[in-house]
């Protein structure tokens, strides 16, 4: 993922996460927020308490890796932000990415946003 795709201000991250839409599931929280921009830019929060450095530096490489293998689907000119849940750590990859696919290809219901 190119530095141009990250959203690590933390002005930004504020914003998005509150006035943007909220997507949720087992796994992952998802804010998102329409940036007018031709790319999708994200935002990855894993908290400390889920574990250490390695632990969550771990979860991010996994989660930007989803983003990677999936982001043609998803152009939209959209900020995202990821927090990892809890739900998240007694799943392996594959399952995390399905996951992942499932919540964004429910992104256009109304029962998955939160204002």
């Amino acid at each position: 993922m190119r530095k141009l795709y990250i959203v690590k201000n933390t002005q930004d991250f504020e914003k998005i996460m509150s006035r943007g839409r909220c997507l949720k599931n087992r796994s992952f929280v998802v804010y998102q927020q329409e940036n007018k921009l031709p790319y999708n830019r994200y935002g990855i929060s894993v908290s400390k308490k889920l574990g250490n450095a390695v632990f969550r530096n771990k979860y991010k490489r996994r989660i930007r890796s989803m983003i990677d293998n999936n982001k043609k689907d998803y152009i939209n000119g959209t900020d995202y932000i990821i927090i990892l849940r809890k739900g998240a750590l007694e799943k392996n990859y594959q399952e995390l990415e399905k996951d992942w696919i499932e919540l964004f290809n429910s992104s256009n219901r109304k029962e998955h946003y939160e204002k």
